[in-house]
């Protein structure tokens, strides 16, 4: 399925989401999330904050701020940097979205697991981003273990086309879902 189809598709069916079943589906992607043995073994982990229409994070990282190390990304040109998160050194940044403030950047290879964001995903672990490639350039120089979650609608049966900097996650996580890609070698 073309990547613009699935974009307007997921917008239409975003819409239709009210602030309480947004935050119920947070609670239980994120729990889902909690319980995988990448997420328990995870010391650094690559978290975002998300958009209106993305799955809320805020809750999450108020949870495990203190026990997990989390670091957030920055717009910095076409890629994105890797800071530390500090709630008191927060900007809102590119696209309007929070983003951490300071000269502390961290190697992606330095994190051991990034929860991806995605407007869709399809079974075999590709995904559908905003369209700019911020993550897929990111994700490319690292062996971190990649989780992409969303809402259970995100969650698509057709398979997304993909172009050959594509990278797809290891684990698809919805309100309902947890589901574990195979990547062929």
């Amino acid at each position: 399925m073309k990547k613009e189809e699935i974009r307007r598709n997921i917008k239409a069916r975003k819409c239709l989401l009210d602030s309480s079943e947004a935050t119920k589906a947070a609670e239980r992607a994120f729990s889902q999330l909690e319980q995988t043995a990448a997420f328990m073994l995870a010391d650094r982990i690559l978290l975002y904050h998300s958009l209106p229409d993305e799955l809320p994070t805020r809750a999450f990282l108020d949870k495990w701020h203190s026990r997990k190390h989390f670091f957030l990304p920055r717009v910095n040109g076409v890629n994105l940097d890797i800071l530390p998160y500090d709630s008191s050194r927060l900007h809102i940044g590119a696209f309007n979205i929070e983003e951490p403030v300071g000269d502390d950047a961290t190697d992606i290879s330095e994190i051991e697991l990034i929860i991806v964001p995605a407007i869709a995903y399809d079974r075999r672990g590709n995904r559908v981003g905003r369209g700019k490639g911020y993550y897929d350039r990111l994700l490319a120089g690292t062996r971190a273990v990649k989780i992409g979650i969303g809402y259970d609608f995100q969650l698509i049966d057709d398979d997304i086309d993909t172009e050959p900097h594509d990278v797809k996650v290891d684990i698809i996580i919805t309100e309902s879902r947890h589901i574990p890609i195979k990547h062929r070698r």
